[in-house]
Order: C-alpha cells, then sequence, then structure tokens
C-alpha cells in the first residue's frame, strides 16, 4: 500500500496559458478524459463545486442514490460487471465516513474505484469545522493510494494518476479528497501526468515454470484451487485450456465461482465453510494443491493448520505479497495469471506423468454421491412451503445465459453459491473479503447500469434488505429494471444458525417477525412487488419475476429454522463437514 499527498509530481508535465478553470471543471473533465461515463454520487456542502459543474460536463452521467454506502457499493457492482474502474463522490465529514464500508469493501475483494470527496478549506483543515472529517487518514489502511489535492493545477495529472493505479496489478480503491478551496480556485496551469511505461505482467521465471510442471507430472492426486484472481487476470479462458489439457478436477471460492461452469465435467463445486463435500474432500486428499488467484482466506481453509495436510504447493497470484503468506509453497509464480496459465503445460510432447485416472475417478464419484438431489421429500415442496435452495436453482435455470447475480450476505448467498449456475465469473457478484450486508441492491443497479443487455438479479435476505433498502428509490427515478429476489425468514438467518448449533440455541437478538410487508414497501417505491409463501406458488413468481420489464421485487416466505448445509465448524477442518 502506499499514499500520497500530491500525486507524481516529477511525472507531471506542466502546460501554461490555457483558458482559467475552476478545480472542478478540471476534476470533471478530466474523469471524463478516462473514459468515465458513469458516477454514482450524493452532493452537499464541501463537494457542492463539483456538482455546480456537473450539468455542463455532457460526457457524465451522473446516478443520485439515497445514501454515500449505496454510491459505493453501485460503484463496486458497476465495476465488477463491466470489468472498468468505478467511480463514486461524497461530500466531507459524514458523507465520506459513509463511503468507508464500500471503500473497504473494493480493498477487500481487489475492485478498481477511484472515490472523490469533498474536504472543508484548506484554512480550516485541522480546527474541527463543521463536516470536517480526516477521510485521508482514517482510509489509509483500505486504499491503495490516496490523494488530498492542493493546487487545482495537479488535478488533471492526480486523476490520470489515480485511474491508473486503481486498474494496474492487482486493482484497488484510490481516494482523492479536494478541499472547497482547491474546487473554487481558478488555474490556467495544467499539471498533465505522462503515464508510466506500459509495463505488462510478466509470467514467472523459466525454472519455475519448469519446476512446476515437474510437480505437476509427479503428482498422483493433484487439484486445481481457484479463486477471484482468475477473472480479475483475465485467466478465464486460460485455466480451462489448462484443466482440459491436464483433465486436473478443480475446485473454487467464493469469487472464482463461474471460472469453469458448473457442469464442467472436471469441476468439484466451491471448498471451504459452506463448499460442497466431493470439494473439500479432494483438497484434504490431494498431493499437489495448484492455487490460482486465491488467497487461502479462512472460510476456505478452515482450520489452516490442516488444509490440504499432504498436499505440496504451487500458487500462481499477480500479488507476490499473497505467495508463502499463510502457506509455505514449493513453486511460487507471481505475475500475470493468464501468461503463467498459457505456459504451464505439464504433460507436453508425451511427457511421462504419473497416471491420475484412479484418483479423477474418485473424485467424480464423490460429486456424483454427494450431489443436491431437488426431487427429495424435503427439497420438492410442491404443496407446502418454499425450498430456497430449490427456487434459486430453479431461477437460475430459467434466466437467460448471460444473467448477472448479485446478492447480499448470510444464508441466501451460500445458498445462490451452492445452488445457482455460473458459466462466468462476471455472472456473479458479491461480497467476499468483508461481507457486507446491504451489498446486494445497490451493487444490482451498478450492475443492471453497467451491463444494460444483460438480466441482472439481486438475491437479498430480510435483515440485508434493510440495511440500503433507501435505493429502492433509485430504482424508481431511474427506472433501473432490476430483479430482486427477497428471501424472509423473519429472522438474522445465518446469526441464528450459529446460534442454535455452537450456542445451545440461546437466540439473542436474531428475530425479525416484525418485519414489514415488503412488498408493500417496495410498492411505495413504485415498484412492481409480490410475495409468495408456498411452493406451489414459485413456478409462477419466477415467471413473473424474469418477465416483468421494470423493476420488480418478488418477496419470499421460507421457513425460519431452515439452515446451510454442510457446514463446517470455525476452527475445524474442512473435513469435519456437519449435515442437516
Amino acid at each position: 500500500m502506499t499514499t500520497a499527498m500530491q500525486f507524481d509530481t516529477q511525472r507531471a508535465e506542466i502546460l501554461e496559458d490555457r483558458e482559467p478553470k475552476s478545480g472542478a471543471q478540471l476534476l470533471l473533465e478530466s474523469i471524463a478524459a478516462q473514459g468515465v461515463e458513469t458516477i454514482f454520487g450524493y452532493p452537499g456542502g464541501a463537494i457542492m463545486p463539483v456538482y455546480d459543474v456537473l450539468p455542463r460536463v455532457p460526457q457524465l452521467s451522473h446516478i443520485l442514490c439515497r445514501h454515500e454506502q449505496g454510491c459505493g457499493m453501485a460503484a463496486i457492482g458497476y465495476a465488477r460487471a463491466t470489468g472498468r474502474t468505478g467511480t463514486a463522490f461524497a461530500t466531507s465529514g459524514p458523507g465520506a465516513t459513509n463511503l468507508v464500508t464500500s471503500i473497504a469493501e473494493a480493498y477487500l475483494d481487489s475492485v478498481p474505484v477511484v472515490f472523490v470527496t469533498g474536504q472543508v478549506a484548506t484554512n480550516l483543515i485541522g480546527t474541527d469545522a463543521f463536516q470536517e472529517v480526516d477521510i485521508f487518514g482514517i482510509t489509509l489502511p483500505i486504499v491503495k493510494h490516496s490523494y488530498i489535492a492542493r493546487d487545482p493545477a495537479d488535478i488533471p495529472g492526480m486523476v490520470a494518476e489515480a485511474y491508473f493505479i486503481a486498474g494496474e496489478g492487482r486493482p484497488g480503491p484510490v481516494l482523492i479528497d479536494l478541499p472547497k478551496d482547491v474546487a473554487n480556485a481558478l488555474t490556467t496551469e495544467r499539471h498533465r501526468w505522462r503515464p508510466y511505461p506500459k509495463q505488462k505482467p510478466e509470467m514467472g521465471k523459466s525454472k519455475d515454470i519448469a519446476a512446476a510442471e515437474q510437480l505437476m507430472r509427479d503428482a498422483k492426486k493433484p487439484l486445481f484451487y481457484i479463486g477471484g484472481g482468475i477473472a480479475q487476470g483475465d485467466g478465464v479462458q486460460e485455466i480451462r485450456d489448462l484443466v482440459e489439457r491436464t483433465q486436473i478436477p478443480v475446485v473454487s471460492t467464493l469469487k472464482g465461482l463461474g471460472s469453469l461452469p458448473n457442469d464442467h465435467p472436471n469441476y468439484l463445486g466451491m471448498l471451504g465453510m459452506h463448499g460442497l463435500r466431493a470439494a473439500n474432500y479432494a483438497v484434504q486428499e490431494c498431493d499437489l494443491l495448484i492455487v490460482a488467484g486465491a488467497r487461502f482466506d479462512d472460510r476456505a481453509t478452515g482450520k489452516l493448520d490442516t488444509f490440504a495436510p499432504n498436499a505440496k504447493v504451487i500458487h500462481l497470484d499477480i500479488d507476490v505479497a499473497e505467495i508463502d503468506k499463510l502457506r509455505r509453497v514449493q513453486v511460487g509464480l507471481d505475475g500475470s495469471l493468464k501468461k503463467n496459465l498459457a505456459a504451464l503445460d505439464p504433460f507436453k510432447d508425451g511427457a511421462e506423468h504419473e497416471d491420475i485416472s484412479e484418483w479423477t475417478k474418485l473424485c467424480y464419484d464423490r460429486r456424483a454421491e454427494h450431489a443436491w438431489d431437488y426431487k427429495s421429500p424435503i427439497t420438492n415442496m410442491t404443496t407446502g412451503g418454499i425450498y430456497a435452495p430449490k427456487l434459486l436453482h430453479d431461477l437460475s435455470r430459467r434466466a437467460d445465459d448471460s444473467a448477472i447475480i448479485t446478492c447480499d450476505v448470510g444464508q441466501h448467498q451460500m445458498w445462490v453459491a451452492q445452488h445457482c449456475y455460473f458459466d462466468d465469473p462476471k455472472d456473479h457478484i458479491t461480497s467476499g473479503g468483508l461481507g457486507t450486508m446491504g451489498f446486494g441492491l445497490p451493487a444490482g443497479l451498478g450492475a443492471k447500469l453497467g451491463a444494460p443487455d444483460r438480466t441482472v438479479i439481486t438475491v437479498s435476505g430480510d435483515g440485508s434488505i434493510m440495511m440500503n433498502i433507501q435505493e429502492l428509490a433509485t430504482l424508481n427515478r431511474y427506472d433501473i429494471p432490476l430483479k430482486i429476489v427477497l428471501l424472509d425468514n423473519s429472522a438474522l438467518g445465518m446469526v441464528r444458525q450459529w446460534q442454535e448449533v455452537f450456542f445451545e440455541k440461546n437466540y439473542s437478538e436474531v428475530n425479525l417477525d416484525d418485519n414489514p410487508d415488503f412488498a408493500a414497501v417496495a410498492k411505495a417505491f413504485q415498484i412492481d412487488a409480490f410475495t409468495i409463501t408456498r411452493g406451489d406458488e414459485v413456478d409462477a413468481g419466477i415467471d413473473r419475476l424474469l418477465s416483468t420489464d421494470g423493476p420488480v421485487l418478488m418477496h419470499v416466505k421460507i421457513d425460519t429454522a431452515e439452515n446451510v448445509w454442510p457446514l463446517v465448524p470455525p476452527g475445524r477442518s474442512n473435513a469435519d463437514m456437519m449435515e442437516r
């Protein structure tokens, strides 16, 4: 992580005798020059000079969300759906602090977003002025880079550098804090940034590639463990090609879902706390773990010193700091995942290697043995209640192939990961590292604005939806045709499940049986909405959800007692999976 009070003045080209422009105008014109089309923001006193200029910059479309956290989450959803850098604005003080959760979200999930905050005038900084907060200092641990603008002439270069840094290497958030007097000040100078020489990430050293290939040839039980870095490193086709060349089984993290389609013959499913049995067993028994774009997160590994206990490790990651951070490896390949995956070809030219057919048969037999049964008495509730996993499975299969699903955090998030079909990582947008309730709705509207030709479905829970429910107003104002599935179990479901399983059913502060009528709430925002409560209403409900042209909310009442299975208890090995 790096920080800077100003942009790199040594890389600035100073141009003079131009038309006088304010810092605010230079900011917006410079953002537009980066190819930005959509900004999510909320105005206020300190950033008002920017909003005064905004109508005169027609290249920029501004989306007024109803809370600054919603602005930030929408920018993240936009970035993840498009692969481009998102942009969010807020004013000083509470506006800026309301962005902090979104900044942390972008940081932990490596999402490129430029956050611009207004700030009190420079002569007031440090005086406890009205709506003064040191957002630069507050966010130091959760940004990739940050700036305080001191001279309006710096702004064109600062903006260009900020967008470059947000997207290069391992992506992440960048903060620009703009004092009000700098936004108002006029200048004829332009400190234009001279870009760094284009440096595309290189692949690993040839000796390390060779060492990795030898490990793959020697392994009797090899396994790919893939994460979100696959998509961020543009390595989806390369991992698919490598799997095809080697026929090695694959498990995925939450953010790696879609890197291989769910029905790919080599895919065993998601691993970890709520991973599938076939995936977790494969990890525990493999003798070589090939880790690509994953970081040994605790929710994926369980008790770390029991994770893949018999395996040698090859770790591929664009961020060299991740290699050897949590697990010692035999071979580390930093740099371009795309290039490293393409370079690995251990069985080329008929190279002699171990026979892995017995291993792969074991893995795939287990996958079949533990496959979900959507026709069992428990799941096939045609005349009784609604079983959420089956509903999500059916919805996912009936949505068009290009559908994106965004979701919040909790039981429904795990059901989406377990039961929805994804054939590309951009099809699944969820809060991974931070686990932010309230993420799904604003991320969904941002994703839909970024990918207007794709169906976007948000899956939320009755706890999560209340965290940013105000963004229903944003859907209505801009007529954003987001499709919302609200799973309502009248509880904070995941916390209730843990209290049931690990705290002797001491249910403390998880009861939400006083929820409002969510369909009526949506209708108050002029959003089409309806409620289903029985299994025999599911098919018609899915039809209505998918066929509605504008924004729509399907309120789904489900059993409070239903839990997510399997479940690896905290501090235990992934082999210790609890079932229903």
